[in-house]
Parts: C-alpha cells; structure tokens; sequence
C-alpha cells in the first residue's frame, strides 16, 4: 500500500472540449445534491455525514489537523512517520489486525500526510459501518507503539525518502524550492522530514506527537455513501463521543516575511534532461483572488489548450512537458508554481525565459472571452464531476473543514468561480505573479560516470 505521505490524492481534472460538454449538463448545479450534516460532540470532535445512495458503498475518514507544519526543527518528518506507526497496533485491534479486518470484509484503506494534516480512510460496504467506528475509535487513543515496531518502521520511512526524494530529480528540485521560497514558515519543511531529523526521532518523540495532536477535539470524521445519518451519528457518539478531549495543541508561529528579491536554487543531479520550477507566494482559500487564481492557473498551464503548453511543448518545442499547480485548501498561505522540463537540444535557461513572457502577456492584456469561458468550464467541471465519487467527496469535505474553509466554501465554490471576470484574471497575475517574489529553482544533469572496463587499462600492446 502507499502510505507515502506525499499529500493528497489529486482530484481530476477535465481540459478542452469535453469540459465544455459536461459543462452544458451542470452549470445550473448548486454544488451539493443535498446538503451534509455537520456535528460538533461534546468532547470537541466534528462530524461531517452526507448520504448517497446511489451504490452501495461508503467512504469512511478521520483527519487529524497534525502535519509538518506543526514540526519543529530537528524532528521533521514526526507526522508522516505517525501515520506510518498507526496501522501497527492499537489496545483492542492488535497488530495487522486493523489492515486485516478491512481486507477481510473487501474493502480498502489507507492514509496520507500532507503539510496541514494526516488523514485516514477506509471504502467498503455499508454494513461494515460499526467496525469503521470501533477500529478509529480504538487507535484515536489507544495506540500500542511498540518500540520494535516503530524502529523497523523508521527504516522504511527513511528508504521512502531514499526513494521518492533522495533519489528522484525532479522531487528533490520541488523539495529545495520549497525550502528557499519559504524562510521561517514551517512550510519549508519536507513532509517526509530531512534525513538527518529521521535517523534522531526517538519513540518517545512519537508518543508525544500522538498525545499532543490525536485525541477527538483535533479531529474530524467524514463519512459519505449508502448510509442512514440518524443511525451512524449515534453510533459515533456512543463510542468516538465517549473518549475524552485532549489537550488544545501548541499554536503555530506561521509568520513568513515579505519576499523582497528573486531566490534561486540549482541542484546538479544524473537525469536525462534540465528540470524548471517557478514558485510565487499566494494566498489560501481566504483570500477573494483565490477564485480569479484558480482560473488563471487553469488558463496558464492545465491541459494541452493552456498557453504554456501551446507556447512550449507545441509551438517552439522547447520542453518535453509543462504544469504547475495552486491550490487554494491550506491553513496559511501557498504558493503558485509553474515547472517544464526542458526538451534535448534546450536549455532550462530558454523553458525559463519563455514562461516569463507568457507570464508578462497575461499581465499586460486580460485573457480572450473564449479563454476565461474555458477555464472556468474546465475549473467548476472538474470540481462538480469529482462528486461523482464519494471517496473524493469526503475526500474535499474533510480537507475543507481541516483547513478552516468549512463546508460553504465547497458549497458555494461554483458559483465563485462563474464569477470570475477577465479583468480578475489579469489582476491577479500582476498582484500575486511578481518577479521580486519568485524563487527558481533549477535541475541540471550530471553526466553519469563512465564505466571503465578492466581491460581498457591496459598498455596498447607493440
């Protein structure tokens, strides 16, 4: 299974001509086919229940508002490697046992760690309900963390990062920009943590990030599918409901100083070809642009119609590919990024100064009226379609609430979105898009060593 704890899953997303087909059949939607109930028990643990009964399945999730930007330097990686140490083991269900009962009864589970939380999941049947909540509510306090679990666990937890960091190009550039975009946020942080900070994180360190952080008022439950609300909230307020509230976790000091000048960070790693990250500061779901950014990002790099793509994969064929991301669903501010990896024959240098410029255009003149149509298409089709599935349902519900967003923000994201003028576009690429808040950071690759064989060490012979 894939406890990577490398974020979220992404949520699909729909470019071109299809989008805006779909879209002819669910412009008119409110968002929600009805409404989810939202509960807050005694003890201070939400609950977000929504019903659909279109198949007979549901999608069971706890978040945890616990991720690396509630690490401190010298223990990064705490979070992630919790999660790792919650499927080991808890004082009713024993060890494999929570992996095994899920597989048992068909269905599947698993977790991620991201910089605002830790969330778990299961998806199976309906009547397997009562064990959902008796399995969370036994590892929500009473968590075994063996000593000889957790030092094994440490291991693997290391070789991930080996893996997916250490050794991946492309993830190494993404991890360094973030370190060098952010200067005190703890957002600077790895998800995964820094090596160095994994090999000195102790049991003990566990327990304490556990006892400070897992407990019913840091939490949230979400359960979307074939259910009855009535039956399953009493169920959960019998046995979740009954475990005592924890302490309120330590805040975070989540100042970041203006950026006043360009950052930029080379890596020299063996890869076939140069790698390009652009990143600039800007603002969580909060703000009124991260609507016009939403847009704007879907108009700059999203599918083979944006203008990154027709300018450089397309047109000059200078890069092998193009993308970025923004997303808007996180506790403190973000940032907006652009990557391209740099096609044979080109420098990153060339990928980097034709970004500028189609950065700089849409700066100067607002995007077509066949352009904002598309993007905002693209933009709402691709939330509203994600709604087909109730895994991804309470996948956005149970991150909007983490974040602080809540539910109307999901609720009334379409309707934001429509509203999204060509003038808001070209605003927030001069406001947030600035060249004094950029941080590049650039891949180069290192000819791998050459292979000499023994014989060619040999004397010519006379």
């Amino acid at each position: 299974m894939n406890r990577s704890g490398q974020g979220l899953v992404r949520r699909p997303r729909l470019q071109g001509l299809l989008a805006a087909l779909l879209m002819t059949a669910v412009c008119s939607a409110t968002g929600w086919a009805a409404s989810p109930q939202v509960v807050t028990l005694a003890n201070g643990l939400t609950v977000v229940l929504k019903e659909e009964h279109k198949a007979p399945v549901v999608s069971f999730q706890v978040w945890y508002k616990v991720g690396s930007r509630n690490e401190i330097n010298g223990k990064t990686g705490l979070s992630h490697l919790l999660e790792h140490m919650m499927f080991k083991g808890a004082a009713k269900y024993g060890k494999g046992e929570y992996s095994r009962l899920v597989a048992k009864y068909g269905g599947n589970e698993n977790a991620f760690t991201s910089r605002d939380y830790t969330a778990y999941y299961m998806n199976w049947a309906p009547q397997h309900l009562p064990l959902s909540v008796a399995l969370e509510t036994d590892r929500m306090t009473g968590l075994l963390l063996d000593e000889g679990e957790y030092l094994t666990e440490r291991k693997v937890v290391q070789e991930e990062r080996r893996m997916r960091i250490d050794d991946n190009p492309v993830y190494a550039t993404v991890e360094q920009v973030y370190a060098t975009a952010y200067l005190a946020h703890p957002y600077r942080q790895p998800v995964i943590g820094w090596m160095g900070d994994l090999e000195g994180l102790s049991r003990d360190d566990a327990a304490d990030h556990y006892r400070r952080y897992y407990h019913p008022n840091n939490a949230t439950v979400v359960v979307v599918g074939d259910f009855d609300q009535a039956t399953l909230l009493q169920q959960i307020k019998d046995e979740m409901g009954a475990l005592p509230a924890g302490p309120v976790p330590p805040p975070v000091v989540n100042a970041e100083p203006e950026q006043i000048g360009e950052r930029r960070v080379i890596l020299r790693r063996e890869a076939q070809l140069p790698f390009l990250l652009m990143a600039y500061p800007a603002p969580n779901w909060s703000s009124p642009d991260a609507y016009a950014l939403a847009v704007l990002a879907n108009i700059l790099f999203e599918g083979k119609t944006s203008r990154m793509y027709q300018r450089l994969v397309y047109e000059d064929q200078m890069a092998l590919d193009e993308g970025g991301d923004y997303d808007a669903l996180s506790i403190d501010n973000g940032v907006f990024y652009l990557h391209a990896t740099a096609a044979v024959g080109h420098q990153v240098g060339e990928v980097e100064a034709a970004i500028r410029e189609e950065v700089a255009k849409m700066q100067q003149s607002p995007p077509t009226k066949r352009e904002l149509a598309r993007a905002r298409n693209q933009v709402e089709a691709g939330f509203l379609l994600a709604q087909d599935s109730v895994f991804y349902q309470a996948m956005r519900m149970g991150e909007a609430v983490t974040v602080g967003a809540g539910i109307d923000y999901l609720a009334d994201y379409p309707a934001q979105i429509r509203k999204v003028t060509a003038a808001d576009v070209q605003r927030v690429a001069n406001t947030y898009l600035v060249p004094d808040h950029l941080t590049v950071g650039t891949m180069l690759p290192l000819k791998p060593p050459a292979i000499t064989r023994a014989d060619d060490t040999q004397e010519p012979s006379s």
